[in-house]
Parts: structure tokens; sequence; C-alpha cells
């Protein structure tokens, strides 16, 4: 229903519009012309769009280009480094003679195995000449002279006049392609007596560092100073090169750099059927538009229809005098209808939209109208209805009967639940009226049944009285009698005496009912004593809107006492806080008896929500003749103190942090001896 109010929204703005556009328009024409121009205008933006998406392309592809050579710069130098600290490692231990010559080739041909980027490993003497090589090879020179042009002279003579480790420039090897050398000097006892040089293969080094996905994207060469390729990798088949980047290599420096170059492919297949698309799609919008009119004037002429639908149910639903509240699957009002909102007192937007807590709730009753919200929603309400309090805004509860139906909509799903509320609080002020009648003949039947104890009583007293006074009498007479004689007065007497007895016994036994006789301690459970006292009282608890809960441990608890008195003291004490709660307007209503076992005594816990008991009034609860009610006698709370230390227990008052009043005592449980 709340679905129905929403349409009218719709109806009216659209109704508005078409009353507007002949007049608010300049002309005919140009409102027909207007859709047009709109698709040409969305045309020329999605070109932008594409543009603006290709060059966006273009300069992440650059971005990544840039990032991805660095990253193959910075893994070639670091193994090129990390050779040189092998290569220096090499050459001390031949310096401090760890190394022999006979061993510097096994040395040397596991150096090549770990480092597939060197080629062969060289120890040259001071002269340049070769004295070792790994691996040999056939016509290897035996030395070059100094004045012999080598491509790898002047990194022999840097390295061997400043100590360090110096790269060559790259040269071409026949068969074998470009490499680079690094010449590590050789020193014993401060003396130069050689060169450990390390001839590195540039194909290697591509080979083996320059990882497959990078060379899946682009071609990565090795160039010289001059732009001369050294070396290749890729694993790119189309013949179109694009965007490319250089860096420096360092080491081997010698003006070495890597080149990384994007191949692509001719990828304009899927803009072009993109473009013919959006074109496409600009004359179907066109064409369409016509249609939408049409559409639209029919539309108009349905909400017209489903106005007038709206606006007769409105007014059908403001004329009940039932409320009416819709709910969805969570629990939030949907709708209420006028009939409702005077019933609690709340507008029609105070209330859509709210979750529960409601604020029609009483909050007394919260946990119990949260208790029957959740039946609801889980589709457990009763069928026939139920009872239930509210208040209205005012603060006035008032009783309302619900009647909840789940709520479906047009395509048949379960949305919510709709709600029929009805005031009953005049039928269930008549009934209390009822009850309270029939409470007043129950006590005028007690009353006469009273009447009939007491003629009862009198008729029974009456037999013993009448044969005392007749054997009374009898032996009057007989003491004036002539030869009267003591014996005989023996048997009358006798039974005077019983009929006196018999007496006695009446009145002893209507004695013991209205006044208990002398207490007696038996074996007691206060299970069953605490769970008995509270049937006594249950029925008074919620009359008054109070909830009892009562908390007892598994294991029996048992002491020795006189159930009889001891139900008087936990009926006091939980009178006394039932009527604490009786002027309370909020918060919860409930009593708690708590038992547990503590240091071989058994400690009863009654407490109320109530107001609570003053401080300055607390030293005087348990003094004889000290009430804070108008029609007490101020006797309970002393005789339940002298009934609990009768029982060697202890009886006192905490006042609760959280309010209330809370009351304990103590008996001492029983031994087994």
């Amino acid at each position: 229903m709340k679905r129905r109010r929403s349409a009218t929204f719709p109806l009216n703005f659209l109704a508005e519009a078409g009353a507007r556009v002949p007049n608010g328009l300049p002309s005919r024409p140009a409102f027909q012309a207007m859709p047009s121009i709109a698709m040409v205008l969305v045309v020329m933006l999605l070109g932008v769009l594409l543009w603006l998406l290709h060059r966006s392309d273009q300069e992440e592809e650059r971005l990544t280009l840039i990032k991805d050579i660095l990253w193959v710069e910075q893994n070639i130098h670091f193994h090129l480094t990390s050779d040189e600290e092998k290569l220096a490692q090499l050459a001390g231990d031949l310096g401090r003679r760890s190394l022999s010559l006979d061993l510097l080739e096994n040395s040397a041909r596991a150096l090549i195995a770990n480092n597939p980027e060197f080629e062969r490993l060289l120890l040259r003497d001071i002269d340049g000449q070769v004295a070792v090589a790994v691996p040999p090879s056939q016509g290897e020179p035996s030395g070059v002279a100094a004045g012999e042009a080598a491509p790898w002279w002047p990194a022999f003579l840097l390295a061997r006049s400043t100590g360090r480790v110096a790269w060559s420039p790259p040269y071409l090897v026949p068969g074998r392609g470009a490499a680079f050398e690094a010449h590590v000097p050789v020193y014993q006892d401060h003396a130069f007596v050689g060169m450990l040089v390390a001839v590195v293969s540039v194909d290697a080094v591509l080979t083996h560092h320059v990882p497959w996905w990078v060379a899946e994207k682009y071609k990565i060469e090795i160039v010289d100073s001059g732009g001369v390729v050294l070396g290749a990798k890729t694993g790119v088949e189309l013949a179109q090169p694009g965007t490319s980047h250089q860096v420096r290599l360092e080491p081997p420096g010698q003006g070495l750099a890597v080149v990384a170059t994007v191949y692509t492919a001719e990828g304009k297949l899927v803009r072009n059927v993109l473009a013919a698309a959006i074109f496409i799609l600009a004359l179907l919008a066109l064409s369409s538009l016509a249609l939408a009119r049409r559409h639209v004037r029919r539309r108009l002429a349905a909400e017209k229809a489903l106005g007038e639908e709206h606006a007769f149910r409105k007014a059908m639903e403001d004329s009940l005098t039932v409320g009416m509240r819709a709910r969805d699957l969570d629990g939030r009002v949907t709708y209420v209808n006028p009939a409702f909102c005077r019933m609690v007192g709340w507008q029609p937007e105070e209330l859509v939209g709210i979750v529960p807590p409601m604020p029609y709730w009483v909050p007394e009753l919260l946990d119990e109208t949260m208790r029957m919200h959740h039946k609801v929603l889980a589709g457990n309400a009763p069928r026939d209805g139920f009872e239930i309090q509210f208040r209205r805004r005012s603060g006035e509860v008032f009783w309302a009967l619900v009647y909840e139906a789940p709520l479906i909509d047009a395509t048949g799903h379960h949305t919510g639940w709709m709600a029929s509320v009805v005031d009953i609080t005049e039928r269930k002020a008549a009934e209390e009226l009822a009850h309270q009648q029939q409470e007043k003949l129950q006590r005028t039947s007690r009353l006469i049944t009273m009447g009939e104890m007491a003629s009862t009583l009198a008729h029974e007293l009456n037999q013993p009285l009448s044969a005392i006074a007749s054997y009374a009498t009898g032996c009057l007479n007989r003491l004036g009698a002539v030869g009267f004689s003591p014996e005989e007065l023996r048997p009358p007497l006798s039974k005077l005496v019983a009929q006196a007895q018999r007496a006695g016994q009446i009145i002893r036994r209507v004695h013991d009912f209205v006044r208990k006789s002398e207490p007696q301690l038996r074996r007691c459970s206060l299970q069953e004593l605490l769970t008995d006292s509270v049937a006594f009282i249950e029925l008074d608890a919620k009359k008054n809107g109070v909830g009892i809960a009562l908390d007892l441990p598994v294991g029996a608890l048992e002491v020795d006492g006189d159930k009889v008195l001891l139900e008087q003291v936990v009926m006091n004490l939980a009178r006394n806080g039932i009527e604490a709660m009786n002027q309370m307007k909020g918060g919860k209503r409930r009593l708690d008896v708590t038992l547990q076992e503590q240091d071989g005594q058994a400690l009863v816990r009654i407490r109320d929500f109530g107001s609570g008991i003053a401080a300055e009034i607390e030293a005087s609860l348990f003094q004889p003749f000290f009430t804070t009610k108008e029609e007490g006698m101020g006797m309970g709370l002393n005789i339940c103190r002298s009934i609990i230390e009768f029982h060697r227990g202890r009886l006192w008052f905490e006042p609760h942090p959280q309010g209330g009043s809370l009351f304990v005592f103590s008996l001492p449980l029983r031994s087994p001896a």
C-alpha cells in the first residue's frame, strides 16, 4: 500500500511536465531536434573518449617499458657485480698462494659452471701472455707485445695500474659473437704477478639474465657506443616495431647499453568495430525516440487511471477505524494509516522507516514485545491474533488486539507483514471490572464459608459443654443426697474431664489453624521451598506486570528448618519487591530470586528493580513498627529477621549499583551428621 501511495509522484510530475511542454519550449521543430542533437554530441564525446583512452594506453605502455628495461638493467648489473666479487676472491686466493696453478683449473671450471655468462677464464703474466686458459683453446697466442693493438690491452693496463677490476671494450670473437673481458690483477707480497681475466659472452648474458616474460613482450638488445647491435633476445614474432627505450649498462660500461623495443600488431580492428557499433546505436536511439513518445502518452493515460484508483483506495483506508501497519522482512515500518497514527499519537513521517524498538512500545514490556516481534517476523504469529500493550505519545498505555498477515507483492514474493490493530482498552477494562466483581463474589463466598465454619465450631463445642454442664449438675445434686459416698462421683467426674479435653482439642485445632504451633526443624530442600514460594506469589506478580526469574543450582541444597516459617520470609520479601515496582513508569519490572552456595552457607538473594531505598532509612529497615507504607504495621522485616536468626542465619539489605533493592539471607547448610 506504501508503493501505491508513491505512484502518485510520477503521475503528477509527468502530467505537469506534459502540460508545460507546449508553452515552455520555443518551437515544436526545435523540441523534436533536441534528441538528435543530443545523440550527435554523444557520438562526438565518445570519439574524444576513445582518443583519450588511446593516449592513455600509449603512456601506460611507455611507463611499463621503462620500468621493465630498468629491471633488466639492474638484473644484469647485479650478476656482473657479483662476477667481479667472485673473480676478486679467486685472484686473492692466487695472491695468497692458497690456490696453486695446478688447482686453478678446477676452480675456474667450477666458476664457469656456476656463472654461464663466463665463456673462458685466463691467467696472463705481467706482459699479457696467457699462462693458463680454461677451457684451453687451439691457437691461443702466447702473449701480446706492449705495442700490439689488442681490444683488451687498455683494460689490462688500467687494472695493473689501479689494482682494481677493469672491463674491456666489446670485441667480436670469430664464430662466438661479441664478448668483453673483466681484468682482475693478482698480487703476491704487494708485487703484481699476473692478471686473472674472465671473457664474458654478450649472448650468454642475454640468454641467462633476461627472463622469458620480458622477451615475450620486447626485443632486448645490447649495443655499443656506436649503436652496433652486439647481441639480441626476443620472443616476439611480429615485425612492426614500436616504442623503444635505452639504458646504459654499468658495469662493464665502455658505452654499452641495453635497448628494449616494443613490437605491436595491427590492433585497429576492435577500435573500428567499436566506432561502427556507436554509430549504429545512435541510429537505433533516434528511431526509438518516436516509439518512446507514443509510450509516454500511453503511460500518462495509465498513470492517470492509477492515480484515480489510488485516490479511491486512500479515501477508503482513511475512513477505517482499524489501524493498519506494514513492515518489511527486517521489521522496518513501511506504511501506517491515519487510524493507527491517531491510535498511537505519532505522525506517519515519524513512524515510516524506523526499526525496533518502536516508540509506541511500552518500556517496561520491551523484552516481551521484542519476543513477539521476532515471533511475527519468523511467521509464527497466532492466527487468531494476539493481545499486546502499546503506549500513546502522551504516555498512556492501552491494550491492542493485533492480527498479522503476510504481505505479498505483485510478483508473488513475500515482502513483509501487514497488521490490523484494534484498540481493546475499553473491552479490557470491562473484563477487569468483571474480574473484580468475581473477586468480590469469591470474597463473599469465603465469608460465608467462615460463617459456616463458625456455626460448625459452635455446634461441636456445644456438645462437650452441654455434657460438662450435665455432669456438673448431677455431681452437685449427688452431694446433697442421703448416704452420699465420694466414690460415686468418680465416674461422672472422669466423663466431665474427658468432655473438657474434647472441647480443648477443638479450640486448640482452631488455634493451630490461625496461629502456627512451635516451629519444628526438619530436613528442608531450599530448591523446593523457593519453587513453592514463587508458585504462591506468581499470580500476584503477573497481575502487577512483574516477571519472576528463579535461578537455582543443579545440586540439592538442604538446611534444617521450618518450611512454613521460611516460606513466610521468602513470600514477605518477594511481596515487598513486587509492591516496590507498582509505581514504576519505565524500566524493567522483574523480580530476581537466586540461590547459591558459598563457604558452607546457602545464600538467597531477592532483588527488585524498583526505585530503591533511601540511604537515610537503611539503618531503620529492621526496627519494629518502622514502615514506609501508608497502611503498614512495620513488623514484616523484623519478623523475617527473627525467623532467619532462629535458624542460625543472617538477613541484611544491600543497595544495588544498577538500581532497585537487594535483600539477602544466609542459612547454614545441613551437615551429613
